[in-house]
């Protein structure tokens, strides 16, 4: 549907003006444009932009540890050293096991995962304090 097609709504506002002048109302219109109704500002973007890699890093880290990628491995190596700082905060929670091409179920990388996008909501609330 092109942007010509599209219904445009609009707002009013009321106000009465004082009785003197015989109690008429004014209405202002405005049209409300797609712009308009989308919530998300940049920097809620910009949040959620960075969790989410934060995020896909750490999962990616968890099925390699779950199924005991090669750290020999190009890749697996990749993405091991990337997101070994994300995770690390998290290895004293449980035992950690530092050995890396053994199949484990990493709770920690979970848990990371967990607490990035609650932080990452955290900061996207408060980037959008005063919105509707």
């Amino acid at each position: 549907m092109a942007y010509e097609d599209r219904e445009v709504q609009t707002t009013q506002t009321t106000r009465e003006v004082p009785v003197e002048e015989a109690r008429e109302e004014v209405r202002e219109e405005r049209p409300v444009t797609p712009r308009d109704d989308h919530r998300m500002n940049v920097a809620e973007r910009v949040i959620w932009l960075v969790a989410g890699v934060i995020m896909g890093l750490l999962a990616l880290r968890f099925l390699l540890r779950l199924l005991g990628a090669d750290p020999n491995n190009g890749f697996a190596d990749f993405i091991y050293t990337i997101s070994h700082p994300f995770a690390a905060p998290f290895f004293g929670l449980f035992s950690y096991n530092a050995d890396l091409g053994v199949g484990r179920f990493e709770f920690e990388a979970l848990i990371a995962i967990l607490v990035y996008a609650l932080v990452a909501w955290l900061f996207a609330k408060v980037a959008t304090i005063g919105k509707r």
